[in-house]
């Protein structure tokens, strides 16, 4: 059985705590590996080594540290299908789709290369007699990163990159459920010449969290999870004193006008749905059809597509639409929401309960489902499933339909399908959501703007990436200086010359 353990000071070391958790085979079902579980004590000495490290790294100038992102990129292009195995194999991802999550993590490091335009500050000339105000942006020390297990390459990058070019030490604590490429992350990061120290991978699971949470030398936290571990990490790290961002849990409506391309609706539906087994805090879970003669168009349209995807392991090729869930117990709960709707009324036009796929009889698989007539009273409705179940909520208006997104508890991304630009524009203008696509399912914004929801959906005032991150993993220092005017008594302005 394959041990996983902890990156610490530039090399791989084993758990000392003597507690691990299961790596699971999503497809097959078995257990493939052993991840150490860190303790508090193991924590606190990764962080004691990382803050030593940071003041040197700190001092080097951020040229130099981009230069370090360059390399990394390269190497993240050279290793991409190694990466994209691993990942596939731990999570259960479709390769194209791992392929999609590490992408999304290095275009986020290629805009941290920018760092010396980003860590720019800003000047003042004579604000006053013979005084000049100038800010500096420096690095906040030792910050943290606790990521989730959906997103296992692009979640860390957006994290650990932006943290390590502003100068500071980074402690990543990733998923225990797929481990493997957070670590080998940590591995390209040291060949791209990050100095040992500064990037600390330490596998663990709440007892880890607590102590990062309570731990005095680190100073800023980003997570990403659900929104009750967001809630309770926010709270417990503001108290202490430290910058936190918590991204929390989804519940994302599209809605579908009536004059809407049907066709092109359903695809978005499809592919926003049900890609990587409904597995992202940006899939479109709940369609919102304007009127029922949409409805029915829609719900024609969806059925044979629906029926139509490929489940199956990342191994029976790039055809397969999506793979199994992460975990047992994620299959369970995504089953017993999906009974609740059933139970509620709502109508199961795509049943998936039966499913089995010949030969991975033990793995996680969950067959498509698609509920119509969905009302928002339904558990259904208000819970994030986080698997491949699509709620169709028919609206009588489009006031109704956008009343619908804003009244959910959770704003993290929307959308809209019409060819109406007034409607659109209308839209995009008053949804109470963070994120907003027009005719874009899946709304990401790229690495150069910010990702992050609002309400329910997020705690803290800064997003993820694009120049809010470099704000984050900064603090501002304002510095007024006055010097005496005029020539200084004794100057010499003479060349001098032989006596």
């Amino acid at each position: 059985m394959e041990q996983i353990g902890h990156w610490i000071n530039g090399k791989h070391v084993a758990g000392t705590s003597g507690r691990t958790a299961d790596v699971w085979n999503p497809a097959t079902g078995e257990v493939q590996a052993q991840v150490a579980l860190a303790s508090k004590a193991e924590l606190d000495a990764a962080v004691a080594d990382a803050a030593k490290a940071q003041p040197a790294w700190a001092a080097t100038n951020p040229q130099r540290r981009a230069r370090v992102m360059m390399k990394f990129v390269s190497l993240l292009q050279r290793d991409m299908d190694k990466l994209a195995e691993a990942l596939s194999r731990e999570h259960g991802k479709t390769i194209p789709d791992a392929k999609g999550d590490v992408q999304r993590g290095l275009e986020v490091v290629e805009f941290c290369i920018g760092a010396p335009h980003m860590l720019k500050g800003e000047f003042t000339d004579s604000a006053g007699p013979g005084i000049d105000m100038y800010s500096l942006r420096q690095p906040i020390g030792v910050a943290a990163g606790i990521t989730p297990f959906n997103f296992p390459a692009m979640i860390p990058m957006w994290k650990m990159a932006p943290a390590l070019v502003c100068g500071n030490a980074f402690i990543l604590k990733p998923s225990e459920r797929d481990p493997s490429v957070p670590l080998m992350l940590a591995e390209l990061m040291q060949e791209a010449g990050l100095p040992d120290g500064l990037l600390q991978v330490v596998n663990g699971d709440k007892e880890s969290v607590d102590a990062i949470l309570d731990n005095e030398t680190i100073s800023g936290i980003g997570f990403v999870g659900s929104t009750p571990i967001a809630a309770y990490i926010y709270e417990r790290g503001c108290a202490n004193g430290k910058r936190v961002q918590c991204f929390g849990g989804a519940k994302n409506h599209m809605i579908i006008m009536p004059d809407a391309d049907m066709d092109q609706a359903a695809d978005a539906l499809v592919g926003a749905g049900y890609g990587a087994a409904g597995e992202r805090c940006m899939a479109i879970s709940v369609a919102v059809p304007v009127g029922d003669e949409t409805a029915d168009r829609l719900i024609e349209k969806l059925v044979p597509k629906i029926e139509a995807l490929k489940v199956g392991p990342y191994t029976s090729g790039d055809d397969v639409d999506y793979g199994p869930v992460v975990t047992p117990m994620a299959k369970e709960n995504i089953q017993r929401l999906v009974q609740s709707g059933v139970d509620a009324g709502a109508e199961l036009v795509v049943d998936g309960r039966n499913f089995n796929l010949q030969g991975y009889e033990d793995g996680f698989f969950v067959g498509p489902h698609l509920f119509d007539r969905v009302t928002p009273d339904m558990e259904i409705y208000q819970k994030e499933i986080f698997g491949p179940v699509l709620s169709t909520v028919r609206a009588g208006s489009y006031e109704e339909a956008l009343k619908l997104a804003m009244d959910h508890e959770y704003g993290n991304g929307t959308a809209i399908f019409t060819r109406d630009g007034d409607a659109a524009r209308d839209f995009a203008n008053r949804v109470n959501v963070g994120m907003v696509g027009i005719n874009v399912p899946i709304p990401v914004p790229l690495a150069y703007h910010t990702f992050g929801g609002w309400k329910k959906s997020v705690f803290g005032d800064l997003n993820q990436h694009g120049p809010d991150a470099f704000r984050f993993y900064t603090r501002t220092k304002t510095v007024t200086s006055r010097w005496p005017s005029g020539i200084k008594e004794g100057g010499e302005f003479t060349i001098p010359v032989m006596e």
